[in-house]
């Protein structure tokens, strides 16, 4: 399935969906070292977002997270590509200093997208391609 949105940071990035049901600092929220979330009691604490085509509504939290999404491209921990309901200006420069490619207003709740499907994100034109798009209401996505 083709999703058209914004694009807001060049180039293609393509994995696994992972979904966040909660906003994401980037800041003490992920390991820069490992791609891991360490927040507590986040929705996706214990999982790695390394090569993962990230989807969650926003970022929260300090300007500084913007570095550490710098930190983890250089450090090869990064996700695939960010995709966000709305981008703001952390996650955006983030996306953008590490050559993370990122897309945003898919007009899509994000949620209705399934973690685990392969999705290709095209950050110069702004879509989304997903093998298998909306999860399942009885899959627990």
């Amino acid at each position: 399935m083709l999703i058209t949105g914004r694009g807001i940071s060049k180039g293609i990035g393509k994995g696994p969906l992972l979904v966040s049901p909660a906003p994401l600092s980037f800041l003490s929220g992920v390991d820069p070292e490992t791609g891991v979330v360490v927040e507590k009691g986040h929705p996706l604490e214990g999982r790695s977002i390394a090569g993962m085509v990230l989807a969650f509504d926003f970022g929260k939290g300090s300007t500084v997270g913007s570095y550490v999404l710098y930190a983890l491209a250089r450090n090869g921990h990064a996700p695939a590509a960010i995709i966000n309901t709305e981008a703001e200006p952390i996650v955006a420069v983030g996306a953008i200093i590490g050559g993370i490619p990122m897309i945003d207003r898919t007009g899509i709740p994000l949620l209705q997208l399934r973690s685990g499907v392969i999705a290709s994100v095209n950050g110069d034109t702004g879509e989304l391609v997903v093998e298998d798009s909306f999860a399942d209401e009885n899959d627990g996505s």
